[in-house]
């Protein structure tokens, strides 16, 4: 596919609840829709952003100007379709010059209905999400370029945002599943991992693929159970270790059933947990924390966090608009990590049994691998148990 040259008119736009307009030029699927809108840092991996179904009800600014050039393969798909929205970038997609390339970005998103705008000061409109914290936006793209611009205003402003929305039950598996595909690595890809690996059940909020294939590289036989699954459903697996996945929405909403679940794992066993994004903030929420809603949250693969440990400062990968209130954690649970941007929580450890949670994304994907210790330490968790005899 050639990239269209950009129209005369504008084809796309999106209003701000506070009456602000952005016009551009659309590609990929003609439609309307309305979302929370945040910003993504990141200098590499739109299609797995695009696809992280940690950004459901959300329309993401690339503040990156390079989006399209390596194109779109099955291989990077964080999710079967991309969950986000919307993709709002400052150019068109560029052709796609990349190996591994099997579709054209524009194509892509046309396919699966999801509109993308380009052409957009994502300078200006990075600056208004930091000012009005995830501003809620209405955001069309016509090919004719006719907009009603007071419905849109009406509708931006309607729209309830993200707070006390349950979105882990829009984006979870409908059954359980075994996962046994490992991290691409060059030449071969995706390896199959075989042979007796050390059995997890990972709750599925919203995983994203690489957190799974993580798991599986770490050597965990892994299998997927739904969001809403009770404890009686995951011991019924006989695991050695639980792991709380990534997810979107209010952690607090999804908390009302997922809470009592982790609740019985830490009252019933002494099975280790690893909770990651939604599930960090589950497993604070099911110890006694709370969560509070961010101002503009963390999105991008640039973020500096320091191990309270060893005082190491990791670069992590991060997607989220919640996070746990410190002021709200009860003497068991101690604070392991902290944003240096802002001080947020980013990772927690029970002090009296073998459970922990970290805000980032360890499996990177896209980003840097900073963080892929944590991994080993739920293995090692496991391990202990199983030298112990429990």
């Amino acid at each position: 596919m050639t990239t269209p040259k950009m129209p005369i008119i504008p084809t796309a736009c999106i209003v701000l609840a506070d009456g602000s307009t952005f016009y551009g030029h659309g590609f990929g699927a003609q439609g309307k829709t309305v979302a929370e809108l945040c910003f993504n840092t990141a200098m590499t991996g739109y299609q797995e952003i695009m696809t992280d179904p940690s950004y459901a009800g959300q329309a993401i600014t690339f503040t990156f100007p390079h989006i399209g050039n390596t194109g779109i393969n099955v291989d990077d798909d964080e999710a079967q379709d991309p969950v986000s929205r919307a993709m709002i970038v400052k150019w068109d997609p560029t052709e796609p010059s990349n190996y591994r390339s099997q579709e054209h970005l524009s194509d892509w998103l046309k396919k699966c209905g999801r509109i993308g705008i380009g052409g957009v000061d994502t300078r200006r409109l990075t600056r208004a999400i930091r000012m009005q914290g995830a501003p809620h936006v209405a955001i069309e793209y016509r090919e004719d370029g006719v907009f009603d611009m007071p419905t849109l205003l009406k509708e931006a402003r309607n729209f309830k945002g993200l707070e006390g929305l349950d979105l882990a039950k829009d984006v979870t598996c409908a059954q359980s599943y075994r996962w046994n595909e490992q991290r691409w690595a060059w030449p071969k890809g995706h390896s199959i991992r075989d042979g007796l690996g050390k059995r997890v059940v990972a709750i599925d909020y919203g995983a994203k693929r690489n957190i799974l294939r993580s798991l599986a590289s770490a050597g965990c036989d892994v299998t997927v159970l739904p969001a809403t699954s009770t404890t009686e459903d995951v011991l019924a697996h006989n695991p050695q270790g639980v792991f709380l996945s990534n997810g979107p929405g209010d952690p607090a909403a999804t908390g009302e059933y997922a809470v009592p679940m982790i609740q019985g794992i830490l009252d019933k066993t002494n099975l280790p947990i690893f909770g990651i994004c939604l599930g960090h903030q589950m497993l604070a929420l099911a110890i006694g924390g709370r969560t509070l809603k961010m101002n503009h949250g963390h999105h991008g693969a640039n973020h500096p966090v320091k191990e309270h440990a060893t005082g190491k400062v990791e670069i992590t990968s991060m997607n989220h608009g919640f996070a746990v209130d410190e002021a709200s954690l009860p003497e068991n649970l101690a604070c392991t990590h902290k944003s240096l941007f802002d001080g947020t929580v980013q990772g927690v450890r029970r002090t009296d049994v073998p459970a922990f949670g970290f805000q980032g994304h360890p499996e990177a994907s896209p980003g840097p691998q900073d963080c892929e210790y944590l991994f080993d330490q739920f293995i090692d968790l496991m391990t202990d148990n199983m030298s112990k005899g429990v």
